[in-house]
């Protein structure tokens, strides 16, 4: 333990007296560490002080005439300064410690101990540093002993809980481990830190793992019920390639032996992650490589493979899905995945295909892809359901799907949303909106120098079957309005629509601009 006030004025050696009541002193008062003891006869030595210092005086800036107005002054520069005590030497100097230093320490709450006469300042100054040295000693073999325990957990069969477990028994503090989903992977006391500061700790550790650099954080978490916990999270892994948060409670024993005792266990985590990187990858290429048998047809060998690795394939009715895997995300798409498979054991299978992540799940389980598209802010295509030998058309419908999802930016796109559009719909979104923009030119140009309607009045009258008496109610004007203004697009764009193909050609059009 580092020293006290109270310990200098413990140890009989010394014969200490203090001489500003314990009872009036603020509470902690002599419990505070003293880092240093220094000798000053100056009438200010602040400059030469730091806080936790104890400072030894023989008197010789009190004067005789020097009052209570000096002496206040004098103690009101320490007690800024952050000195822990003041010791006085008497019969030195002067005999007895001046009685307006005893009042002006006793009314601004600094230890003042008198020194006597036997006792040299220099016996003071070496026990303050045989203390600290003893205490230095001490917290140097309290790291080499918690190291050699952490380092021998990690060797247990599950080493990276054992050595959360460790290092939370040695700190008397809270650890837990955010995967790089964002998820509590695991913690040490489990369970021993609750809502919402759980909450709290999980979600700045999921904005640490989204920004994708390096970094640790400070976070005060509880603070709205009032039980408060301060917490240090640390990224674990490098920039660009993050495998996950470590978070730490609070703790006295976090001091530079604490720390070292720290950066060692996010070293061994690390290391643990990604060695469970490397193995992820391994298993990655075996998914995909079963990916393909699977969408060739070919599922014998998958089944027998997967039901080994991870449980049986998802029983038809099957849906397809299909989403972007963009490098910044692919590591957290990966695990989470990964997680999802252990949960859902049997009714869901993934594997990457070049730069996209294809998923086979049970037709009623679509959730995975509502999951994928909020947390990374993916498009993703959703095939219909099919029977399981119709995955290689469901593996194209979720392709068509994912286009049209690409569009938006993100979000989830079932097939059937565009199959429900028909044939038509879905060429005219491929790559006609620049040739749909020409054919429409002459319409939109004539609205827009005689503020006419004949865009919206053709898109209508095509929905309503080219009937004009259904256009003329449904747009609140005249049949005979609607007459003359189809009439003139079929001037201005120099087509005769009274025939199927050329109002399909236009309605193309019409649906390819929106």
């Amino acid at each position: 333990m580092q020293p006290t006030v109270q310990t200098l004025l413990d140890r009989p050696e010394l014969a200490l007296t203090l001489l500003t009541p314990a009872d009036r002193l603020a509470a902690g008062a002599l419990a505070a560490p003293v880092t240093w003891a220094h000798s000053s006869d100056l009438a200010d030595p602040t400059p030469f002080l730091d806080a936790g210092h104890v400072l030894l005086t023989t008197g010789t800036q009190f004067e005789a005439d020097a009052g209570a107005t000096f002496a206040d002054a004098y103690v009101e520069r320490l007690r800024k300064k952050g000195i822990a005590a003041l010791g006085f030497g008497t019969e030195v100097i002067r005999a007895g410690t001046p009685e307006a230093l005893v009042a002006a320490c006793d009314a601004q709450g600094l230890p003042l101990f008198e020194v006597p006469y036997p006792t040299p300042f220099i016996a003071i100054v070496r026990t303050v540093a045989d203390l600290l040295a003893e205490d230095a000693y001490a917290r140097h073999t309290w790291a080499l002993a918690a190291q050699r325990a952490i380092s021998l957990a990690a060797l247990r069969p599950d080493g990276l809980s054992a050595t959360l477990a460790e290092l939370s028994n040695r700190i008397g503090a809270w650890v837990g481990l955010i995967d790089a989903t964002g998820a509590l992977d695991r913690e040490a006391p489990s369970g021993a830190l609750g809502q919402p500061a759980l909450g709290e700790v999980v979600g700045e550790a999921r904005s640490m793992l989204r920004r994708g650099q390096r970094a640790s954080r400070t976070l005060v978490a509880g603070e709205s019920t009032g039980d408060q916990h301060r917490m240090t999270l640390q990224t674990l892994g490098g920039g660009g390639a993050l495998r996950g948060v470590l978070a730490i409670g609070d703790s006295a024993e976090l001091d530079q032996a604490g720390r070292e005792v720290v950066t060692s266990v996010i070293a061994l985590a690390g290391l643990a992650l990604e060695q469970n990187r490397d193995l992820d990858r391994a298993r990655g290429h075996l998914r995909s490589g079963l990916l393909r048998g699977i969408l060739a047809g070919d599922t014998a060998l998958a089944e027998r493979v997967a039901a080994e690795m991870w449980g049986p394939l998802p029983a038809a009715p099957l849906r397809i899905a299909v989403t972007d895997a963009p490098a910044e995300h692919v590591d957290r798409l990966i695990e989470l995945l990964e997680l999802r498979v252990d949960e859902r054991r049997g009714r869901l299978f993934f594997g990457r295909d070049e730069d996209r992540v294809v998923l086979v799940l049970e037709a009623g389980d679509a959730a995975i892809a509502d999951e994928l598209a909020a947390e990374f802010e993916l498009p993703v295509g959703v095939s219909d359901p099919v029977a399981a030998d119709g995955i290689a058309r469901a593996h194209e419908q979720a392709m068509r799907a994912l286009e049209r999802a690409r569009e938006s930016g993100s979000g989830v796109v079932a097939f059937d949303e565009i199959s429900r559009q028909g044939v038509l719909a879905f060429l005219a979104r491929t790559d006609a909106r620049a040739v749909a923009l020409a054919t429409l030119a002459p319409l939109a140009e004539h609205d827009a120098a005689n503020g006419t309607d004949l865009v919206a009045t053709t898109r209508a009258w095509l929905e309503h079957g080219g009937q004009f008496d259904a256009t003329a109610r449904r747009l609140g004007v005249h049949r005979h309005t609607v007459r003359s203004r189809i009439a003139l697009a079929e001037r201005l764009l120099g087509r005769d629509l009274s025939g199927f193909h050329a109002r399909a050609d236009l309605w193309a059009a019409l649906l390819a601009v929106g």
